[in-house]
């Protein structure tokens, strides 16, 4: 087929077919390309703005939607609506969200991790984690020219500061964002965290001065610099501007699944990019409190010093995974929760080498996990189970865990 003279700017009609990673819409142009769409759901039959013309594909956003698909519904986010990058699926029914995040992981398992659906993998478990409104509680927002605070519109430093994103939990940004709110330093950051006893902590956020060795300077506004969060009877503490589980109810979720899929066991255990130490109880009663190594390198990240693991026996290694990973001592079980780029193959060998019987891997982004996953099978591990949880609904992310296990042929301690 002859290809168009397609161009930026140019309008074409087409019908969005699936979703592909990263929350686009794929339909095919007249002249066979591919064409990846913002804004655009299985069925829709769309009008779309290109914004990028190459030989092998186009890409662009939805002008108009001429026939609504199947997914469809009237956005449930004012701020996504008036741009703001916040709920890329406020239009997606969260009835069929899981099951098209669950499409997406198959196609990035197959296209990205070469894994045979059928022979390495076993079906996928999809949970739902209500609430789907209402149920983040920590927030990061831009600061426009006028001190305004508000969520920042897609690809773009500009910010809708009058509405608030549905995805935050009551109070969150109460003040803070919208008509009458209060003014920040222009060009800061603000942190909005709601913590596990209901208090709200707000931490301005803002560059050094040039030439000196403070990178940032943070300010608390409101609150402390501290926050406390309880899981299953364990009590955290640590900064406000340090990484926790943005779903309220993701911290909880978690740690139960993860204890469902290690089952018992016995021996030392890891608990590799372990923050905080949230995986530390579940690792301690599934292996009957053997010892157990945490390792991440954020300051944050001191298990050893949380006052609700006194009873677990944790040691700490402050230090890159990788770096570290292949002087650890033993291991029967080891959770892994990377960054949203994946572990990487020679974390994933590593811990192959010490040949723990059980793997638990949480992955947030598909192709990383897929990648990662790859290596595992490379290294003698087979996907036992994999769990989909839409741990970020009204979003195109959600997260998956998955139970390895070593396969019969691969030599096991």
């Amino acid at each position: 087929m002859e290809t168009a003279n397609y161009q930026a700017g140019d309008d074409i009609r087409l019908r969005i077919d699936r979703m592909a990673h990263g929350g686009e819409g794929i339909g095919r142009a007249e002249d066979g390309r591919i064409v990846f769409v913002r804004g655009g759901f299985p069925g829709d039959e769309v009008i779309v703005r290109l914004d990028k013309a190459k030989k092998s594909m186009l890409r662009g956003t939805v002008t108009e939607v001429a026939t609504a698909g199947p997914v469809r519904v009237d956005s449930a986010c004012p701020a996504a609506a008036a741009g703001a990058g916040c709920c890329d699926f406020a239009e997606v029914d969260p009835a069929q969200e899981l099951g098209i995040k669950a499409d997406v992981l198959r196609d990035q398992l197959a296209r990205v991790g070469h894994l045979d659906a059928h022979g390495d993998l076993p079906e996928l478990e999809l949970r739902e984690l209500p609430p789907h409104r209402g149920w983040r509680t920590r927030v990061r927002l831009g600061v426009d020219s006028r001190g305004r605070a508000g969520t920042r519109k897609r690809a773009s430093n500009d910010l809708v500061t009058d509405v608030a994103c549905t995805q935050l939990a009551a109070g969150l940004v109460d003040g803070i964002v919208g008509p009458g709110a209060r003014t920040f330093t222009p060009g800061a950051e603000v942190i909005a965290v709601l913590d596990g006893t209901g208090a709200r902590h707000v931490i301005e956020t803002r560059k050094g001065p040039r030439g000196k060795r403070v990178e940032k300077i943070e300010q608390v506004v409101e609150g402390s610099a501290g926050v406390v969060e309880e899981v299953d009877g364990h009590r955290f503490e640590f900064p406000a501007t340090a990484f926790w589980q943005a779903h309220r109810g993701a911290p909880e979720a978690y740690t139960r699944l993860v204890g469902e899929l290690l089952g018992t066991g016995n021996g030392p255990a890891w608990d590799l990019f372990g923050g905080v130490g949230l995986f530390v109880p579940t690792l301690s009663a599934a292996t009957g409190g053997a010892e157990i190594y945490s390792v991440d390198l954020s300051p944050a990240a001191r298990p050893d010093q949380q006052p609700g693991l006194a009873d677990c026996a944790v040691r700490v290694k402050s230090a890159r995974v990788e770096k570290v990973v292949g002087q650890l001592p033993p291991a029967d079980s080891v959770v892994l929760d990377p960054p949203r780029v994946g572990a990487g193959e020679q974390v994933v060998a590593r811990i192959a080498d010490a040949a723990p019987n059980r793997v638990v891997h949480i992955g947030c982004d598909p192709a990383a996990l897929s990648r990662d996953l790859s290596a595992w099978v490379e290294a003698g591990y087979g996907v036992e189970r994999m769990v989909v949880v839409n741990a970020f609904p009204g979003t195109h992310h959600f997260e998956t865990l998955v139970l390895l296990t070593p396969r019969a042929s691969h030599d096991v301690r």
